[in-house]
Parts: C-alpha cells; structure tokens; sequence
C-alpha cells in the first residue's frame, strides 16, 4: 500500500510540475507546453544542421565575415594597382615602365659603374619608360590582342614574331637614339651609335625574349601583359642600360 501510494504521489508530483511549466511557459510566450518542446526541438535541429542560424543567434555573421574577408583580400596594394589600371589604364602602365627601367639603371650602374652613382643618368632611363616605352606598350598589345585576339599555339607564335620583327627592332631604335641625343650627340653620332650597337643588342633579344614573350602572350591578360613585360625588362633593362651609357662612336 504504501509503495502504491509513493507511486501515485510521484505521478502526481510530475504531472503538477508539468502543468506549471506549460501554464508559465503559456504565460509567457503564449505557447502551450507541447509547442513549446516541439519548438526547443526545432531550434535545436537548425542549430546543427545550419550553422549560419546558429551563429546568427549568438550575435555573429559568418555570412557577413566571410564576405567581408574575401572582399578584403581585393583592397591590397594588388587590388590598388589593378583598380588603377582599369581607371587610368596608360597613366598606370606608364608609371609602372619608369619605376621598373629607373630600378634597372640603379642596379646596372651598382654592377658595371666603377665611377659614382650617375643620378641623371637614372633620370633619363625613368624619363624613356614614363614618356615613350609606357604608352608604346600599352597600344601595342592592345593591337595585338585585337588583330589576333586567339591564344592557340599558331597565334602565340605570330605575336613573338611581330615583336622580335618590329616593336623590338622599334623600340630599341629609338631607346639608343633617345639616350644618345639627351647626351648631346649629333645625328650622324646617334647613326654611328646604332651602326655599332644596335645589331648586337637585337642578337642578345632574340635569346632572352622569345621565352618572356611566349608566357605573355599565351597566359598573362592583356591589361596585364606590359607589367609582364616591364617586369622582364627589368633584368633585360640592367643589360641594355650598360650599352646605352658606352662611350660614343669616334667620327675621324
């Protein structure tokens, strides 16, 4: 009898503080005690199987994080240059060629130059990218991504042989002729300069650029390809800066 009655009494208890817990829960949230657990269970099923919405409850985005960090990443100095050469497209390119040809100068002078540090000669090198070969390279491989605009092997090899055959040829032409000329040399000087120097200068290209020209034209995008190609004047510059400072060509 008394286990009996010990067993109801508990029944009891339990069915009393069930009914409290639904009333106060009632009171509250204006939710029965069953929609309520139903609820609690829901909550819980989102909570793991939808991080967000668990991450959302506790005050944080992850969402919002995620997107924040990934647009983050685009505000470097990367993401700088790329803005700007999208805005200012030869002002960018320009600048880029003269900082890459004046950093060239200063390290073919450190290797070559046994005399002191020749600033206006620097002056000169960052004064042919930042007026000439800047806005050159810009227009020529615009031209040439709209004359052969396909990547294709036969394609690439086209572009290379265009610029060994004309904007090399080119632009080394008027790099010696610009040098001299800033020196003081006269015209039949600056012939005489390019009778000697400019044939070696397009043998010693037509070794090292054949290799910068083939991954430019083949992988880097064209709003990229003169960063490409200054990047690889720059060792290209150290060598081509030495012969542009030699010593004029004696006229007798």
């Amino acid at each position: 009898m008394g286990s009996s009655s010990g067993n109801t009494l508990k029944s009891l208890s339990n069915r009393c503080l069930l009914r409290l817990s639904s009333d106060t829960h009632s009171l509250f949230h204006g939710k029965t005690f069953n929609e309520a657990c139903l609820t609690t269970q829901r909550r819980g099923f989102y909570s793991f199987s939808s991080p967000n919405k668990l991450a959302s409850c506790k005050g944080s985005h992850p969402l919002r994080s995620f997107s924040t960090s990934s647009s983050s990443s685009k505000v470097g100095f990367l993401g700088w240059y790329l803005a700007k050469l999208e805005s200012n497209p030869i002002i960018t390119k320009s600048v880029t060629t003269s900082l890459i040809f004046a950093a060239a100068d200063f390290t073919s002078q450190m290797i070559t130059s046994a005399s002191s540090y020749d600033s206006i000669r620097t002056l000169r090198m960052a004064g042919y990218g930042l007026l000439l070969l800047g806005p050159s390279q810009h227009l020529w491989f615009n031209l040439l991504s709209k004359a052969l605009p396909k990547r294709d092997m036969l394609t690439t090899f086209k572009k290379m042989f265009l610029g060994q055959a004309v904007f090399g040829p080119l632009v080394t032409t008027v790099f010696f002729s610009y040098n001299a000329a800033l020196q003081g040399e006269n015209a039949e000087e600056i012939a005489a300069r390019l009778k000697r120097d400019l044939l070696p200068t397009l043998i010693s290209g037509a070794m090292f650029w054949p290799t910068c020209d083939f991954v430019t034209y083949k992988f880097v995008p064209v709003h990229l390809q003169p960063l490409m190609n200054s990047s690889c004047s720059y060792i290209w510059t150290i060598y081509l800066t030495y012969m542009a400072s030699l010593n004029k060509v004696s006229i007798e």
